[in-house]
């Protein structure tokens, strides 16, 4: 009865992720970063990270086959902009964790700077083994509301209670949904954000000031403020959400004047400015199908903007843009941008590498040889509706594909006699 007991509390209170054993995956096409392919290949795990791809490789011992060949092998995708595992069921309140009102009910104040999305994460929510089941391995739970949101963190989906990295970017947003929140219009968001890095970078130079009351008052909260260094710095990304023309132009404008490393999210209009984008090194990350006028504050929108974007030489990622119960479509919205003009090969970029690289996440986002064994064999090709993620592996270790809608489907399967 104790052994009993032991294991079952283990098991109530998430032991993490299983223990890595050594995987062979043979004969498989392999996508070893964008741009780079083998045919008939061999991956071998061991130790959580991949120690050989090749076309031939000596078995380690006691190690797991899997049958590759047909098959197609990735880097697991990346979701940049994720909902998952801060969204649980989005018409419950209970079940939803860092989505914002216009202002903070405490301090009526729109910044939340220094909210952490590591605080509010659940590795175990519903959200998390359906995107999971779609191929996505890691992502990026962001905070959203307000004029600054918050920190996001970046976490593996495999039941693990510690991000992969946290902060993993500062998020703000302009255009509407910034103007509502600064409590006026989109100008006014504008004036706002610039005068809190102001403030932010004031407070860093005489923080000993502040704490003696001996500056004047400032925008934000101490803890605000504090957690904005690291943006000044330009240790950590700001990701900024902005669709039309005058917001990213405004946007590049604050991130030359503060230094900073900006990231543009939705870039409804983004195109109009590709030229100045790929000049600032700055990435942007869009949703494909979302192609309609956004309450007419850019209406100037485009299928193919990321083709635009990524000939211009902007690093351009996808996302259902903090959707969590559509994070599952990640591979989908890169099939749409391919059909709309990116190489096959952006469209693997846009899931895998350049996410991982906005974010810092290295040795993510390729199957090279000393890369953290996060992958996924695919039935075909991974940006097409008709393939399907057979066998994801987080660390080294083979995930469950079961979650809430294949339990569903098992429960629904053979409706009872009447």
């Amino acid at each position: 009865m104790r052994r009993w007991l032991i294991v079952t509390a283990a098991v109530l209170a998430g032991a993490g992720p299983a223990a890595a054993e050594p995987i062979a995956i043979v004969g498989a096409k392999v996508h070893v970063r964008p741009g780079q392919t083998l045919e008939a290949a061999t991956v071998i795990i061991d130790g959580g990270k991949v120690t050989v791809v090749g076309l031939a490789a000596a078995m380690p011992a006691g190690a797991r086959v899997i049958d590759g060949k047909g098959k197609v092998v990735t880097a697991g995708f990346i979701e940049p902009l994720s909902g998952v595992g801060l969204i649980g069921v989005e018409q419950e309140g209970s079940s939803n964790d860092g989505r914002f009102g216009a202002r903070d009910d405490v301090h009526d104040d729109p910044v939340h700077a220094a909210y952490q999305a590591r605080d509010g994460f659940d590795p175990h929510g519903i959200t998390v083994a359906v995107a999971r089941s779609g191929g996505i391995t890691t992502v990026i739970a962001v905070p959203l509301g307000g004029l600054v949101s918050g920190q996001s963190a970046a976490y593996t989906l495999d039941g693990a209670t510690e991000p992969v990295r946290a902060p993993a970017a500062m998020h703000a947003q302009l255009g509407s949904g910034g103007g509502g929140a600064a409590g006026g219009s989109r100008g006014r968001a504008i004036e706002l954000l610039r005068e809190l890095l102001d403030d932010a970078r004031a407070y860093g130079r005489d923080r000993a000031g502040y704490e003696r009351n001996a500056r004047r008052r400032m925008i934000a909260d101490r803890l605000d403020l504090e957690a904005l260094q690291p943006v000044l710095r330009g240790a950590t990304p700001l990701v900024v959400s902005a669709h039309a023309e005058a917001d990213i132009r405004a946007a590049l404008r604050l991130a030359r004047d503060f230094r900073l490393r900006l990231v543009i999210v939705g870039g409804a209009e983004a195109w109009r400015v590709a030229g100045e984008l790929a000049k600032a090194k700055v990435a942007v990350v869009l949703d494909p199908t979302d192609n309609l006028p956004r309450m007419l504050e850019a209406d100037d929108v485009r299928d193919d903007r990321a083709t635009v974007l990524a000939r211009a030489g902007v690093a351009v990622a996808v996302s259902p843009l903090g959707n969590g119960h559509q994070a599952r479509t990640l591979r989908q919205l890169a099939g749409v941008a391919v059909g709309a003009g990116l190489t096959w090969e952006q469209g693997l970029a846009a899931v895998t590498t350049v996410p991982a690289a906005i974010y810092g996440l290295g040795g993510r986002g390729t199957v090279e040889k000393g890369a953290i064994a996060d992958l996924v064999v695919w039935s075909g090709d991974p940006l097409e509706l008709s393939s399907a993620a057979e066998v994801v592996i987080i660390g080294g270790v083979v995930q469950s594909n079961v979650n809430h809608q294949t339990r569903l489907l098992d429960r629904y399967r053979t409706l009872p006699a009447r």
